[in-house]
């Protein structure tokens, strides 16, 4: 669920985009609750939100039914194994035993994908991190009803930008659900995508509901997703993020910048960060 501006040849291209998912992973309408598709468990840290900066264990999903232009964790679309949810809460566990030794309430624990609320376990597991003392997060498309999310959650939800190729994808009565501990996140990678989301953004008065993340699409190829993703956006055509930055403060925008810091730690194509 990350952002690379991507490279301008994909934008001249017309592929045929289809997508195929390994069987049961678009389980959200039916059983499979006590199980989940992962694609990876690791601890790290949180490189987005107003969370950024703390320790996170981060539970990767597999599959996702967008293709988002700016898609870095295109790998997640269907690598994974199928794992019960206490096996999990099991690893989860492991990993944020040295914090809790310390009787921290850190790691956090994040949700993500992949689109974690196309798995029904992804809201038992949750629900259940949620009674084990973790603080938890929920990243998500913006696509799927957030509404079925045990309140306990912090949910961090996007909506889709022109670039993104996947605008029409936005579940617009999610706005009506939003709580003040959730966050919602706009990728900017254009100028169409500022000036957009900065009309949505006073259209519903987000910013008196809920903290606002102006997300910089940073400039890399999208080295997962090749031929896989929406056509997006040339070099020429995205903003810099000295040029977002500079823009929100000229026009007193009441949301958040953010860049990803672990790109600023890690080189873009490491995994498990």
């Amino acid at each position: 669920m990350a952002q690379p501006c991507v490279n301008g040849a994909r934008r001249r291209q017309r592929t045929q985009l289809v997508l195929v998912v390994p069987a049961g992973i678009y389980d959200h309408k039916g059983g499979m609750a006590d199980s989940l598709v992962v694609n990876e468990i690791f601890l790290s840290v949180q490189g987005e939100s107003t969370w950024a900066g703390s320790p996170c264990v981060f539970v990767r999903l597999t599959g996702c039914d967008l293709r988002c232009s700016y898609c870095d964790t295109a790998y997640a679309f269907h690598e994974g194994k199928r794992r019960s949810v206490g096996q999990v809460l099991s690893q989860v566990r492991q990993l944020a035993a040295p914090f809790r030794l310390r009787l921290t309430k850190l790691p956090l624990v994040e949700l993500t994908g992949g689109e974690p609320l196309l798995q029904a376990g992804a809201l038992t597991l949750m629900s259940l991190l949620c009674d084990m003392g973790y603080t938890v997060l929920l990243e998500t498309s913006g696509a799927h009803d957030i509404r079925s999310v045990d309140g306990r959650v912090h949910r961090i939800m996007d909506l889709k930008c022109p670039s993104s190729g996947e605008m029409s994808r936005n579940l617009w009565s999610n706005l009506d659900a939003l709580r003040a501990t959730d966050e919602v996140k706009f990728v900017i990678a254009t100028r169409e995508d500022y000036e957009w989301a900065g009309k949505v953004l006073e259209q519903h008065a987000l910013a008196r509901i809920c903290p606002v993340l102006y997300s910089w699409a940073s400039p890399s190829s999208a080295i997962h997703g090749a031929g896989q993703l929406k056509p997006g956006p040339g070099p020429g055509e995205c903003l810099t993020r000295q040029q977002l930055a500079e823009q929100m403060i000229r026009d007193a925008v009441p949301a958040r910048f953010q860049a990803q810091i672990h790109k600023l730690i890690w080189p873009v194509e490491t995994r498990g960060v």
